[in-house]
């Protein structure tokens, strides 16, 4: 019996339990777990009318690490799957070593009063985590988590000495919306406002937020600008391949929402420090995502293709080399399988599929790792099998940007 315990029921929680239904021999007992119980309940009676499968259900505050121990114990999980806020990640991973499950999250830790999130205060575990005999896999989705995956996968098949690496993130969906956020609102708009950072020979390279921008013409979306961002694969992969000269991180970002998010962030909407409103403390931010569309209910209108993958360039059998490995996925065609959009279709099912790993112990091993530490091989099978089928592709020369 595989007990698994999802906590968050947001786009992506449901996405993942939706997949984990589907797979009923890997995941027999499935608890959904939120601070909302009827969000949970919604999805559930979902689950049950898609696949047939009825999971349980529960109301969890995260923060609240009793709370969590108590419900990790009383679901007999051994696995816990966080896919709540990342705020919430370190409160998880102590209820795991408390209680004697196994972790696995798709987003890093970043306090809540700060903008900045780095995996040094996760990667603190590993002693803890090892000497348990318990497993913390750190960002299953898909960046971080496959982009991680990728270029592991293209380490050991396609280039044998990395030199350059470039993420390139591009949604190219419309979901009809004046302004919207395809994640956690709060997330998303913390992430692509906060300073733009880059690995380069040897160094994080800072510039403005928004400040770097290229146009790339991505397969089956067309042509698009990106942005320089910072994020937080570029932090491990750079740590664990030590060959890379340079590691960035590009994503797609369309006119009107950066019109949008200009005007919010001028007047002082997107900021995370408390103000006083009528004699409550309120963080604008937190404001500004509640007046927000639900990120889990933009499936139903949006339509267009996400396309995220890897550019790596080095030498291979003594040849310079150039390689694109990237995976398109259609907003539709995942809102009629699971009722979701692709962004969180994205996040979910490598989720999934990272617990599937822990689970039939392929990627079982005490610690605290990151997605790039294992074997690539199984990851990238299940990929294709389960929904998110990736392609290969040697370009003709290295990115000249």
């Amino acid at each position: 019996m595989s007990k698994v315990l999802v906590i968050g029921a947001g786009g992506v929680g449901s996405v993942a339990v939706h997949k984990m239904a589907m797979w009923p021999d890997m995941f027999s007992q499935i608890t959904l777990a939120s601070r909302r119980i009827a969000k949970c309940d919604a999805i559930a009676a979902s689950v049950k009318n898609r696949a047939g499968v009825t999971i349980a259900t529960a109301e969890l505050d995260a923060d609240d690490i009793a709370a969590t121990t108590r419900l990790i114990e009383k679901t007999g999980a051994s696995l816990v799957v966080n896919l709540a806020l990342p705020y919430q990640d370190l409160n998880i991973m102590e209820a795991c070593l408390i209680a004697g499950a196994d972790y696995l999250d798709t987003a890093n830790y970043e306090p809540l009063d700060e903008a900045k999130f780095e995996y040094h205060w996760q990667w603190a575990y590993q002693e803890k985590f090892e000497k348990a005999g318990l497993t913390a896999l750190l960002g299953s989705g898909f960046d971080p988590g496959v982009t991680n995956v990728f270029t592991a996968y293209i380490a050991k098949h396609h280039v044998q000495k990395m030199q350059t690496l470039d993420i390139l993130d591009c949604n190219g969906g419309d979901h009809g919306q004046h302004f919207a956020t395809n994640f956690n609102p709060e997330i998303n708009i913390r992430e692509v406002t906060a300073p733009a950072r880059h690995w380069q020979e040897g160094r994080w390279v800072e510039t403005p937020a928004l400040s770097h921008k290229q146009s790339f013409d991505f397969p089956q979306v067309g042509e698009r600008n990106m942005y320089l961002m910072y994020h937080e694969e570029l932090e491990s992969l750079s740590k664990h391949f030590p060959e890379l000269t340079r590691a960035r991180f590009w994503m797609t970002f369309g006119d009107a929402y950066l019109t949008h998010l200009s005007v919010l962030e001028n007047i002082g909407m997107t900021s995370i420090e408390p103000i006083l409103y009528e004699g409550q403390e309120i963080v604008p931010l937190q404001f500004l995502k509640a007046v927000l569309p639900e990120p889990s209910g933009l499936g139903e209108t949006t339509k267009g293709k996400t396309c995220i993958g890897n550019i790596v360039s080095g030498m291979h059998e003594g040849q310079p080399k150039t390689v694109y490995l990237y995976n398109i996925c259609d907003h539709e065609d995942c809102f009629a399988e699971v009722g979701s959009q692709a962004v969180s279709y994205t996040t979910g099912v490598p989720a999934m599929i990272g617990a599937s790993l822990i689970l039939d112990k392929s990627w079982r091993k005490p610690g605290v790792w990151n997605m790039e530490q294992f074997d690539p091989d199984p990851f990238m099978e299940r990929l294709n099998k389960y929904g998110l089928p990736w392609h290969v592709t040697e370009l003709p020369k290295a990115l000249d940007f």
